[in-house]
């Protein structure tokens, strides 16, 4: 078994998380908004959709891979409409700067960001094909005794998603002490703009897949 195999999963989970998607959005306005700890969390449902798409990569679960890039259009319509949903709720949202500054966290706040950030991220299918060719690409899932080589790069790849999120989260809490209540109005608009509007990007890409 390549022992690079862990750094290599830890540098591809960081590259996948990085770019700034809706998830993004959402952590840095939950970390602003409600603590560190929303923000971390929602970056660990994001990093547990991953390693699940990155399991049926690497395991060859063909069953489960055809059958989820061939619901693309339902994934991808009700994403969009969960992600228009966040959006609206985000823009109207009253921001809880004071909640948040006291270390205060709301009820069912953690198992809601954990969920909606883990739903989201496993709306989109097509994450499974750049698992799939990064591991077809190193030549894992399908030689004999490959299992534990591509279980190691699993587990490197959720690894790295998590150092992106907890880095991403540390940062903007540094940050949020220079947001006051005013700012944390146009923070919500802001992020509630953005995340709708992934949403109707989403929504709009489903114009020309068939429904199963």
């Amino acid at each position: 078994m390549d022992p690079t195999l862990l750094l290599k999963g830890l540098v591809m989970g960081f590259s996948i998380a990085a770019p700034v998607g809706p998830i993004g959005v959402l952590c840095i306005r939950r970390t602003l908004g409600d603590g560190i700890l929303h923000g971390v969390v929602s970056g660990l449902g994001t990093a547990s959709a991953d390693a699940i798409y990155g399991c049926v990569a690497a395991f060859g679960v063909t069953a489960v891979s055809d059958f989820l890039l061939g619901s693309q259009f339902w994934l991808r319509l009700v994403g969009g409409l969960f992600l228009l949903y966040l959006g609206c709720a985000t823009f109207r949202s009253v921001p809880a700067h004071e909640a948040a500054r006291a270390g205060k966290v709301r009820s069912g706040g953690l198992a809601g960001a954990y969920a909606s950030a883990f739903f989201l991220t496993l709306t989109n299918p097509m994450t499974i094909v750049s698992f799939a060719a990064v591991f077809a690409g190193l030549g894992l899932g399908s030689a004999p005794g490959s299992r534990a080589s591509a279980a190691l790069l699993v587990f490197g790849v959720f690894t790295g998603s998590m150092l992106w999120w907890l880095f991403l989260s540390g940062l903007v809490h540094l940050l949020r002490s220079k947001v006051d209540h005013s700012r944390f109005v146009w923070v919500n608009r802001f992020s509630g703009l953005v995340i709708a509007a992934f949403g109707v990007a989403s929504i709009a890409s489903v114009a020309g897949l068939p429904p199963l």
